[in-house]
């Protein structure tokens, strides 16, 4: 298996491994977590999408058992509330489990020339984007992060892939590091040219 176990943490330090053979850089898990706010946001995000789902479930199931429409089936109409109920139990359990589970598994790291991202609650996904490959760096913060003091923070290249994102970081630290990363690409890039 060439992924590295989500649960091994690099040594800490300013940059924590040398590149791998050739200056490459070596797929590992990075050792930084986004801030512990960051479940507060994606909580509110589920509860949201579950309340508007109820209501446009409870609204069909409504219509479903009161309406006298002959092509619904009778067993249909008779169960109409079975679906809500079903809904409710899922939405309540991944209202439960996922923000505390999504805050264990997103990491980030930036060392001196490779950002390093995780991300995925079932299948995870790993990611390096090069610092001297980096075209634009985005800071943003919507209304439910203002109010936990959180921030997203995209990274874009030219690559296929486009972009990376490490969502739920500390607001202060994603203005510090997105001004640090533009910096930083636009030194690589011109010592490259």
């Amino acid at each position: 298996m060439n992924t590295p176990p989500h649960d091994a943490i690099p040594a800490s330090g300013p940059f924590p491994d040398p590149p791998g053979p050739a200056g490459t850089a070596r797929l590992r898990p990075p050792s930084r977590r986004v801030s512990g706010r960051a479940i507060g946001v994606w909580t509110l995000r589920l509860l949201f999408g579950a309340v508007l789902n109820l209501i446009l479930l409870s609204l069909v199931a409504w219509a479903a058992s009161s309406a006298p429409w002959s092509w619904i089936p009778e067993w249909a109409s008779r169960n109409a509330w079975a679906l809500p109920v079903a809904y409710s139990v899922y939405a309540v359990a991944k209202i439960a489990i996922v923000p505390s589970w999504r805050y264990r598994v997103h990491r980030w790291e930036v060392t001196a020339d490779v950002i390093y991202t995780r991300e995925g609650w079932i299948s995870r996904a790993w990611q390096l984007v090069p610092v001297n490959r980096l075209q634009t760096v985005d800071h943003t913060q919507g209304w439910l992060e203002r109010i936990f003091d959180v921030a997203t923070l995209q990274v874009q290249t030219a690559s296929y892939a486009g972009s990376s994102t490490i969502e739920g970081l500390d607001a202060d630290e994603a203005r510090r590091l997105s001004e640090e990363l533009a910096v930083r690409a636009g030194t690589l890039r011109d010592d490259a040219t």
